[in-house]
């Protein structure tokens, strides 16, 4: 694989696992950003999150001569565990510091930043405006033959595709958090989509070491969200309407199923700032009363103390 340049746009929490995680295998990867601020809240999220890669790579190690390592390995960043020792894993470890520091760069320039670039993926906030706006300013700078990617988690690549200006060359590429260990990348055309760009998105998926997930038709939500979105709606519409407190059901939900995780755990990991824009953009959100409504006013309170997940030190837990 020859080494092509990678662009993601936008350091939010999936963002900057996406960039990792691409320059992890070898990529040159651009992370775009807006501001100098922007930077001052993405560099900690590429500290924290190549730590957490390498600490995971690195306990993988104890895992060798367990019966249950094949079932428990970060799968992104070890493609064929039957042959691992741990001292291969010692080297993936240290070629994984030469790359984070090597292959991780941040431009403020947006001409610069997609200048020679095999794919964008934008990894913008759950606002059609705010990607609209990104892809207005970006598509009379793209070089011809790159291909643009969307990792909205909810929203269509058809509501966009207009505004690319190459809608033959735009998709979907949907990752899961902590994607170094769930490791899943959805791929999701419109109409409009060229084969052999979906077909080229699918080999890059796997080149970064995800498993592709394709989609045959367009759906909001993709296939792991369209059952995750309702979930954890469930679990706030409980709490928005005082039915139990966010503990409760989180342990509700891990003794019954065995799950590692409660709802409210996995919307602390999601971020209460996009779990925010996708409750907003229900109509029922909009109507004083109503479940959604309730939600949004709760989330919006926790949003305006600062308490909007891990990676701010609190969201429903501290951290």
């Amino acid at each position: 694989m020859d080494v092509k340049k990678v662009v993601v746009a936008g350091g939010g929490v999936l963002g900057t696992q996406i960039g990792l995680m691409c320059a992890y295998q070898g990529f040159d990867t651009t992370f775009w950003l807006r501001s100098e601020s922007s930077i001052g809240r993405t560099q900690p999220k590429i500290e924290r999150y190549s730590a957490l890669m390498l600490e995971d790579l690195l306990k993988a190690k104890a895992l060798i001569d367990n019966p249950m390592g094949a079932f428990m390995y970060p799968k992104g960043l070890i493609r064929d565990w039957n042959s691992m020792t741990a001292e291969k894993i010692d080297k993936m470890a240290e070629d994984a510091k030469k790359r984070f520091a090597e292959n991780v760069h941040i431009e403020l320039d947006m001409a610069a930043a997609v200048k020679d670039a095999y794919i964008v993926i934008e990894s913008m906030s759950e606002n059609p405006e705010a990607k609209i706006g990104v892809y207005t300013a970006m598509k009379d700078l793209l070089d011809e033959d790159t291909i643009l990617v969307t990792n909205s988690s909810t929203l269509l690549p058809s509501m966009f595709a207009e505004y690319t200006g190459r809608p033959e060359k735009y998709c979907s590429l949907h990752f899961a958090n902590t994607i170094w260990k769930n490791n899943t990348a959805e791929v999701m055309g419109h109409a409009g989509t060229d084969p052999e760009v979906f077909r080229k998105v699918v080999a890059f998926a796997a080149d970064i070491g995800m498993v592709p997930l394709q989609l045959h038709k367009e759906q909001p939500g993709y296939i792991l969200n369209s059952m995750l979105v309702p979930f954890l709606s469930a679990a706030q519409g409980l709490w928005a309407n005082g039915v139990s407190d966010p503990e409760t059901i989180d342990l509700t939900w891990r003794l019954a199923t065995g799950a590692p995780a409660g709802p409210f755990q996995v919307l602390d990991i999601v971020g209460l700032e996009t779990a925010y824009n996708i409750n907003q953009m229900k109509p029922a959100a909009q109507q004083e009363g109503t479940t959604e409504y309730k939600i949004g006013q709760l989330l919006k309170e926790k949003i305006d103390r600062g308490e909007k997940g891990v990676n701010f030190g609190k969201g429903f837990y501290e951290y």
